[in-house]
C-alpha cells in the first residue's frame, strides 16, 4: 500500500520510523509515521480560579462571543444515545465533504471521545462510510512513544482506528522520535504540506487550515486539546501547532493545535458526558455567574459548533 508523504519539496517518509504493529492489528491499521527532514462536577470552581494565572486576551474573548452565532446544544438521556447520535452526525458530514471535496479531514482528541465513536465501527456505518476518503489527525498528543498507555494515538488505534478501513497512509501521527518542540514543528510542517496539496482546505476568513470536522472533548477544568485554564498558550495567535512542557495534567510534555486552527474548522463537535464535568459545562455555555473564562468557552467553528451532552453533563444547565 502506498504511503502518503507529509513534507515539502523533496522530503519523504522515513521508513525507519514506520511502526510495525503486532499481527493482531496490522491487517487493519498499520501506522504511518510522518517525518520531515534536519517535524478537558469533579473540579470545583475554586480550583479553576487558582489555576487562572494568565487572563485570556480580549481578542480570544471576542471569538468566544462570536461562537454563539452558530452554536447548537444537543442533550441526551444517556451516554449511549450520545454515541448513537454522534455516529450519524459524523457519517453525514463524511458524506457531505466526500461529495464536495473528495476527502474528509477529521481531527480526533483523546479521553472519552474515542469510546463515544464506537458506533461508527458498527453497522450500518462500518460498511456505508467511505473510509478511503478519510484523513485523520490529532488535536493534541502526549510526547510519548506510540505504544505508551498515555498516547492518544494508541487510544484511538485500539478503540476505533483498528476497526475501520482507513488507509494507513491517511492517518497522521506525530513523530515520537522527536522532542516536544521538534514534534510540534514537524506536525505543523506536515499540515502545511497537506494544505498545499489541498487535502486540507484553507479558511478564507482566517488563512489557517480549515479541517472539515474536529471531534473534541473537555476536561473537568474546562480545558480542551492541551489548552489549559490560565496557560499562555490559550492566547497563541500565530502558530498552527505548538508544544507545552508544563501541562497541569500529566504527562507534562504535549503538542497541541492552537485556537486559531481549532476555531477555523468547518464543524466542531464538543462531546461531554458524566456528572463530573457538569460544572464546567455550565460555565462554558454561559449558564454560570462564574466570572472566569474557560478555554472551552472560546471554542467556535466557521460553519457550526455542536455540543453533545448526556443528562449528567447537562445537569447544571
Amino acid at each position: 500500500m502506498a504511503s502518503s508523504t507529509c513534507a515539502t519539496t523533496s522530503l519523504s517518509l522515513s521508513s525507519s520510523l514506520r511502526t510495525n504493529l503486532s499481527s493482531s492489528r496490522t491487517s487493519r491499521m498499520p501506522l504511518i509515521s510522518l517525518r520531515v527532514s534536519p517535524i478537558f462536577e469533579a473540579l470545583s470552581f475554586k480550583s479553576v480560579r487558582t489555576n487562572f494565572k494568565n487572563p485570556i486576551s480580549a481578542s480570544a474573548s471576542a471569538s468566544a462571543r462570536m461562537a454563539g452565532q452558530n452554536k447548537k446544544i444537543e442533550k441526551f438521556e444517556t451516554e449511549e444515545e450520545v454515541a448513537v447520535r454522534l455516529a450519524k452526525y459524523t457519517a453525514d458530514l463524511s458524506a457531505k465533504f466526500v461529495k464536495e471535496r473528495g476527502a474528509f479531514t477529521v481531527v480526533l482528541s483523546g479521553g472519552s471521545l474515542i469510546d463515544a465513536l464506537r458506533k461508527l465501527a458498527e453497522a450500518p456505518y462500518k460498511d456505508s462510510v467511505d473510509w478511503s476518503k478519510w484523513h485523520v489527525f490529532w488535536v493534541d498528543e502526549r510526547v510519548v512513544k506510540r505504544d505508551h498507555v498515555d498516547s492518544n494515538y494508541k487510544l484511538a488505534l485500539d478503540g476505533f482506528l483498528s476497526k475501520v478501513p482507513i488507509p494507513p497512509g491517511q492517518v497522521y501521527a506525530i513523530n515520537d522520535a522527536l522532542s516536544a518542540e521538534g514534534a510540534a514543528d514537524d506536525y505543523e510542517t506536515c499540515l502545511k504540506h497537506l494544505v498545499q496539496r489541498n487535502v486540507i482546505a484553507t479558511s478564507k476568513t482566517t488563512g489557517f487550515p480549515k479541517f472539515d470536522l474536529m471531534l473534541l472533548g473537555m476536561g473537568p477544568d474546562g480545558h480542551l486539546a492541551s489548552l489549559f485554564p490560565g496557560h499562555p498558550l490559550v492566547n497563541e495567535k500565530n502558530k498552527w501547532v505548538t508544544c507545552i512542557k508544563d501541562s497541569p495534567k500529566p504527562p507534562p510534555e504535549r503538542i497541541t493545535f492552537t485556537f486559531p486552527v481549532i476555531n477555523s474548522a468547518a464543524y466542531n463537535a464538543m462531546v461531554v458526558t458524566g456528572e463530573g464535568k457538569a460544572s464546567a459545562v455550565c460555565t462554558a455555555l454561559g449558564k454560570s455567574r462564574h466570572s472566569e473564562t474557560l478555554p472551552a468557552q472560546l471554542l467556535s467553528a466557521e460553519d457550526e459548533l455542536t455540543w453533545f451532552l448526556d443528562k449528567s453533563a447537562a445537569s447544571n444547565l
